[in-house]
């Protein structure tokens, strides 16, 4: 069977590491990349082992080998390139968030239904193999009737006054930083894995380190010293470095969740905890292979990775034996295989489930960022359009 033809828009962190999940299935093959100009593009493509090299997205487009075509681009690309990808008539996987507003991503969403296209959003960590186990213990009703929802996605990498990244900027990443960055990450899991939408939130952001010192120089010139106001320009910030959040879902259970960039020691904390009225259940991405199950009225138990002791529906998403970890590349890849699988086998986003984030959750995503900043602003509780619908 021929193989299935892709190009990567975007070499940044992410771009390398959806061509190294690509590469893991075996019936796709990654042929082009592009990237801001013919010279980087061409360079990225010799050290990744591709064979074409664009300067401009747009001549990706144009290539009629390629069927699909992931956007890996900063945030504020995200909705004009998905939308030309799409226009092309080329199936899209898209990084989060799928566009700046929710405006943007309903318009996207219609256009992904008009071309009846293939879409996802990498929404990678509901892929993990004992995400998909506690989905089926939920669904069982192993914990019972789910009462609370509570947790964090923790990080430390904005730490100083002198961290600065292009994410710090709202004219790229949008109105919403640790939100719409890892707090999207926390949404779509909980959401994903209890089978509830979340409705409705109350919301508290706060800029932890308003002004941040932005380097002047990527690096220092040889016999030069200079002072650190020579080094350093003071940028004021205006995207949230924390932010704690109520939310309500769609049953009227209950739940809370914080996110931080400022938590020393953290370095992707994605954590949750289902309190259900006959036991708990907590997991958290740093130990990815652990499920911790607690119970009142005998000893808690640790759940390890191990398709032995996976449920028949959970076992399709790990692939090794127990104790031979599994971890965040491997989740990038069950999104990949559940991606490609889908259409490999020709199946109609239109009507056939999918088992991967889609447009759609891409766009739901936005409205509960949109709904949060404005709960913080208005300091009350907001419900989540979606569309025309209003969730209550």
């Amino acid at each position: 069977m021929e193989k299935i033809k892709v190009g990567i828009i975007g070499i940044g962190f992410i771009g390398p590491t959806h061509i190294e999940a690509i590469r893991r299935l075996g019936f796709v093959e990654v042929i082009a990349i592009a990237d801001h100009g013919l010279e980087s593009a061409e360079k990225k493509a010799a050290e990744l082992g591709i064979q074409k090299a664009y300067g401009d997205y747009r001549d990706l487009l144009n290539d009629s080998n390629i069927q699909v075509v992931h956007n890996c681009t900063p945030n504020h690309l995200h909705f004009s390139i998905n939308k030309e990808i799409m226009l092309a008539g080329k199936h899209v996987l898209s990084e989060k968030p799928l566009a700046m507003s929710s405006k943007e991503s309903a318009e996207l969403l219609e256009l992904a239904k008009k071309h009846n296209v293939v879409h996802g959003v990498n929404f990678n960590y509901r892929q993990f193999p004992i995400i998909h186990q506690l989905k089926t213990m939920i669904n069982n009703e192993v914990l019972g009737k789910v009462n609370l929802v509570h947790g964090s996605y923790l990080q430390d990498w904005l730490l100083y006054e002198t961290d600065f990244n292009w994410r710090l900027a709202p004219e790229v990443v949008g109105k919403s930083r640790a939100i719409a960055d890892i707090g999207s990450h926390w949404c779509d899991t909980v959401q994903y894995v209890t089978g509830k939408r979340i409705t409705e939130v109350f919301a508290d952001l706060a800029t932890v380190i308003p002004v941040r010192k932005k380097p002047k120089f990527n690096g220092s010139t040889f016999g030069t010293e200079k002072t650190e106001d020579e080094i350093y320009e003071e940028v004021p910030i205006n995207t949230e470095d924390y932010a704690s959040v109520l939310i309500r879902f769609e049953d009227g259970t209950r739940g809370v969740f914080t996110v931080s960039q400022v938590s020393a020691g953290r370095k992707n904390r994605l954590s949750f905890e289902i309190d259900g009225s006959k036991a708990s259940a907590f997991w958290n991405q740093e130990e990815q292979e652990k499920l911790w199950i607690g119970h009142r009225h005998k000893p808690n138990e640790i759940l390890q990775a191990d398709p032995a002791l996976f449920s028949t529906e959970a076992k399709a998403s790990i692939h090794h034996p127990g104790g031979h970890n599994e971890g965040w590349p491997d989740a990038l890849k069950n999104m990949m295989l559940n991606f490609y699988t889908f259409i490999r086998n020709g199946k109609n986003p239109q009507c056939d489930q999918t088992n991967f984030a889609t447009f759609e959750d891409g766009h739901l995503s936005m409205c509960i960022t949109d709904a949060i900043l404005e709960s913080h602003e208005q300091q009350k509780w907001v419900k989540v359009q979606v569309g025309q619908e209003v969730h209550s």
